[in-house]
């Protein structure tokens, strides 16, 4: 009879209630909508493994992506949460163990003599020294099932780590580049300052020789002191982007300045893989996708709730009076033995903790989904940006180089006393305004480029997830 109950026990022991994990569908597209003329990559085009930010080729921003690694404040709190989460992780694991303890004790004591009995005033010595043991068996994979969540939400929190990784990442360069063009535009206002202050000194000239009214001089210092303004308003934007580069890298803003230059970079061909090899390359999604994981584990943690719990314990040691005496033969105790709990009646208790895992499981399916959508829209989104913008850019470049011959024709008219300073201004403002255009045009498809790096994950892959 003991060895059919063993073996029952064993066989038992082999199995685990709950439902075993299947990576929930979710549905990817043959190829982006937006990768029509767009060249898929191949095995040897992948980003650069983790140096995504190497294709755009400047040494200053490699360097601060190195303090960024280092320094950053949220990834190191992201680390953190990583080793909290393996903790969690090796907390369940121990329930695969059993609990061992020691103790040792020593107690004086005196009852009260109790009536017609005899009177004692003596008091009692007590030691032990005793060694325990509690073992509560997996008959139902509770443990396994809760190792299984906690492996899953070890997974999640270090693809969380990536995924605040590749976000401070992508923000520095960002803020680098925009930081970088804006110096670009500060050189472009302070030629057109110069230009207003050549243009200013020929109109007084003039107006001495009295060629031109009083009014071409006031509207000529109007505007070379406007695009003075213009260029101590920009010293705002750059400090605020100087700032932002310096709590990315972890320092004061006080004890951090970039050299003023203009910036030097080519757009990048960033190679991009087809949908379906989103789902591995995103480290949202794999987040997403392990929380799933950990939901499913734990509907099995809520379902051996329903079944009884075996505990075997055991305990052996020494007890004597008498120190002396204390580690004799005549001094040991042991013993052995198993309990079986089983609960009856817990008013719904179960049943309710059973239904909200199920419901947190839909909940994490849901969001899985959601985040693998996304992760196509923001792929979709820069694609289209960068396509469109590139043609944008063309056209705006023959916009400016337009707008100089203008300005240098309506010059030469004004000079002639063909037209009057107003035709000067205008064409004036509208270069400075197309330059301007120009400039934030490369603004927005560097960001575009660099948000669809993140938006592939950054040469990341799931594969790099840490397994037991």
């Amino acid at each position: 009879m003991k060895r059919i109950l063993l073996t029952s026990l064993l066989a038992f022991a082999g199995c685990a209630v709950g439902p075993d994990y299947h990576r929930p569908p979710a549905d990817a597209p043959a190829e982006f909508k937006e990768m029509k003329g767009w060249r898929a990559a191949t095995p040897g085009d992948a980003l650069p493994r983790g140096d995504w930010w190497t294709v755009f080729a400047d040494p200053e921003l490699d360097a601060l992506m190195r303090r960024v690694d280092v320094s950053n404040f949220n990834i190191r709190a992201a680390e953190a949460r990583v080793r909290q989460a393996r903790a969690l992780s090796d907390q369940a694991r121990a329930g695969y163990f059993p609990t061992i303890g020691a103790g040792a004790s020593a107690t004086r004591s005196k009852s009260p003599s109790l009536p017609n009995a005899p009177s004692t005033t003596q008091a009692v010595s007590t030691y032990s020294a005793s060694v325990n043991a509690s073992w509560e068996l997996d008959l139902w994979g509770k443990v396994r099932r809760a190792a299984e969540a906690g492996d899953a939400s070890w997974q999640a929190s270090a693809a969380d780590l990536e995924t605040a990784r590749l976000s401070a990442r992508a923000s520095l360069a960002t803020s680098y580049f925009t930081l970088r063009l804006t110096d670009g535009f500060r050189q472009i206002l302070e030629d057109t300052v110069a230009a207003y202050e050549r243009s200013l000194v020929l109109t007084r000239n003039r107006y001495n020789a009295g060629v031109v009214a009083r009014v071409d001089v006031v509207q000529a210092e109007v505007q070379w002191k406007s695009a003075q303004a213009q260029l101590v308003d920009l010293g705002v934007d750059r400090a605020q982007l100087e700032h932002a580069i310096a709590l990315l890298v972890g320092e004061a803003p006080a004890n951090f300045a970039i050299e003023r230059k203009p910036l030097a970079v080519s757009m990048p061909d960033v190679p991009l893989t087809l949908p379906s090899a989103l789902l591995e390359r995103r480290p949202d999604i794999a987040a997403a996708e392990r929380s799933v994981a950990a939901a499913n584990a734990r509907i099995g943690v809520a379902k051996a709730a329903y079944f009884p719990s075996l505990t075997l314990s055991g305990a052996g040691g020494f007890r004597s009076i008498d120190t002396s005496d204390l580690f004799l033969a005549p001094s040991r105790f042991w013993s052995l033995g198993a309990a079986l709990a089983q609960p009856l009646f817990d008013g719904g208790l179960r049943g309710a903790q059973t239904d909200q895992a199920v419901a947190a499981y839909d909940e994490q399916v849901a969001l899985y989904r959601q985040t693998v959508l996304a992760g196509f829209q923001e792929v979709e989104d820069n694609l289209a940006a960068l396509r469109i913008l590139a043609d944008e850019a063309k056209v705006q470049d023959e916009v400016v180089e337009g707008s100089r011959r203008n300005v240098e024709l309506t010059l030469n008219q004004y000079n002639a006393g063909v037209v009057s300073y107003l035709n000067v201004i205008v064409a004036q403002a509208t270069l400075l305004q197309n330059e301007r255009t120009a400039a934030q045009l490369l603004g927005r498809r560097l960001t575009a480029a660099i948000n669809l790096v993140k938006a592939a994950g950054g040469g990341w892959s799931a594969e790099e997830l840490p397994k037991r």
